[in-house]
Order: C-alpha cells, then sequence, then structure tokens
C-alpha cells in the first residue's frame, strides 16, 4: 500500500462504517432514519467528499506546480471537511456497528480502566477550547514555515502527516463550536464566535505575509521551470494568499454572523425575559 493513499483509505472506512451504523440504527429500532438523521448523514458524507476532492484528481496534481492551488487544498482539509463532518455527528454511526457486548465492554475500559487513566487525562487535555486553538495554530503556521512546506513536496509520507494534521487539528477546532454529540460543547454564549474570529486571525496574518513578500519564500515552487498558465513564482504565491485571505475565511465567517446572531437574539430574549419579571413584581406590590 502506497502511504499517500492512506487518508483516502481512512475515508472510505469511515463512509463505509457510516452507512453501517446507519443501517443497524433503522434495524434496531425498526423505522427508518428521521430527517434530521438524514441532513446530518449527507453533512457527514459531503465532509468526506470534500476530503476526497483535495486528495485525488487535478487538485492534487496541480499542487505541486501550483501554490494557489496546494493552498485550495488546505482549504479544504481545514474550513471545509471539518465542519461539515462536525456537523453531522457521525461518532455514534461510526460505533455503533461494533456489536453491543464488545462496545459495552470498550466503554466501561474506557471509563474505568486505571490503566487507561492516562489517556482520559490526555483526551480531558486535549479537549480543552485553549489546547485546541493552539494546536491548530501551531499546525498551520508550522507546516508553513518554508523548510517544513518544502519538506512535505519532497517527501509522501511528510506530506500524508501535513494532510492529516490540518484534518484531524481542523475537526478538533470545529468541535468546540459546533454541537456534536456525545462530544461537550465548553463554550458560551459569544465565546464560539469569538473563538472563530481568534482562529481566522491566524489564517489572516498568515496570507498577509505571503502577500507582502517580496520573493518567493518556497524555493520548491520558485525553482520551477514553468508553471500552469505561465505565471511568476511571485504571483504564484500572492494568489495563494488570496485563496487563503478569501476563500479560507467563507465558513468561518458564516460561522461568526450565525453565532452572533443567535447570541443576539438568546441575549434579547433574555432581557424581555428580566423585564416581564419585573413588571409582573411591581404589579404583584400594587
Amino acid at each position: 500500500m502506497e502511504l499517500r493513499f492512506l487518508p483516502l483509505i481512512l475515508t472510505s472506512a469511515a463512509f463505509g462504517l457510516h452507512l453501517l451504523g446507519e443501517r443497524t440504527a433503522v434495524l434496531v429500532t425498526g423505522r427508518p432514519r428521521s430527517r434530521t438523521a438524514r441532513l446530518r448523514a449527507l453533512s457527514f458524507y459531503a465532509g468526506l467528499a470534500a476530503v476526497v476532492i483535495a486528495l485525488i484528481g487535478p487538485i492534487d496534481s496541480l499542487a505541486l506546480k501550483l501554490f494557489w492551488v496546494h493552498m485550495v487544498q488546505h482549504v479544504l482539509l481545514l474550513t471545509v471537511a471539518p465542519p461539515l463532518i462536525v456537523l453531522g455527528r457521525p461518532w455514534m454511526s461510526l460505533w455503533r456497528p461494533i456489536p453491543l457486548r464488545d462496545r459495552r465492554r470498550i466503554a466501561r475500559a474506557l471509563a474505568r480502566s486505571p490503566r487507561l487513566a492516562p489517556l482520559r487525562r490526555t483526551g480531558g487535555w486535549l479537549a480543552r477550547p485553549g489546547v485546541t486553538f493552539a494546536l491548530f495554530s501551531i499546525g498551520l503556521l508550522a507546516w508553513h514555515i518554508p523548510a517544513a512546506y518544502d519538506l512535505a513536496l519532497r517527501s509522501v509520507a511528510v506530506h500524508v502527516v501535513e494532510h492529516m494534521t490540518y484534518l484531524v487539528t481542523g475537526i478538533m477546532l470545529w468541535a468546540q463550536v459546533i454541537a456534536s454529540p456525545p462530544l461537550r460543547l465548553r463554550l458560551t454564549g459569544v465565546q464560539p464566535a469569538l473563538y472563530m474570529i481568534a482562529a481566522m486571525v491566524v489564517g489572516w496574518a498568515l496570507s498577509l505575509v505571503l502577500a507582502f513578500a517580496t520573493r518567493p519564500l518556497y524555493p520548491v515552487y520558485a525553482h520551477l521551470a514553468s508553471r500552469p498558465g505561465g505565471i511568476s513564482a511571485l504571483t504564484d504565491q500572492q494568489l495563494a494568499a488570496g485563496v487563503m485571505l478569501v476563500p479560507g475565511s467563507i465558513t468561518m465567517t458564516v460561522f461568526i454572523v450565525i453565532s452572533l446572531y443567535r447570541w443576539l437574539g438568546q441575549t434579547d430574549g433574555e432581557e424581555r425575559a428580566r423585564v416581564a419579571r419585573s413588571s409582573a413584581q411591581i404589579d404583584g406590590a400594587r
């Protein structure tokens, strides 16, 4: 097996397990999945499709020749596939194909086994919003250091690790702001919007560095004899910055707008309820 196919194999396995889990749910309950469950399944499958589009076909081929296409690949893995996967809430369906007896045994071991206590502590630490944000930011910035970026382009194994880092940390980040049981949300009120704004600023900072650099920063692209379209290495780099700055911010911007809208509506509702209670107390005093 070629290592470069590992993400696609994992994606295919996730798709198959989820389909089997959904089918198992229908057999156990004796009724078809609800409209909400079907929409969530479609969201999960759309997320997996985004991974496949990023890693197979023209995008993956052109990514070795054009920096801006490589950035499209990264945007798909960071800000398109992860929110769709998290919104799909696939975790129980992925777990359901395991026989019930084995599921119970695994669950008891994960929850109570002293040997797995370090794993539980690590999981709790990784679930903290600050830790997740740090891992996402460090992963994004570190892989765009010229030496690391060029190494990923020259080594299939390193490139696979890079892609998996983007996808995993992206899922971790979006799971902090989108409800995806049994994962627990730790941010409330306006915090999810602020959290995503901070994540978007990290990407903006990187894109501005790329946009205003006066020379190509990545030797692999700078030393290419020619590029599709005949563009220069510096223009290619500036286009990549634009991809990160604009398309790379779309899903985050949409989430921020929706999150702020809901928070303002919730705040307004709480204020109306407070006024109503105060009026009732005044009327009662009379």
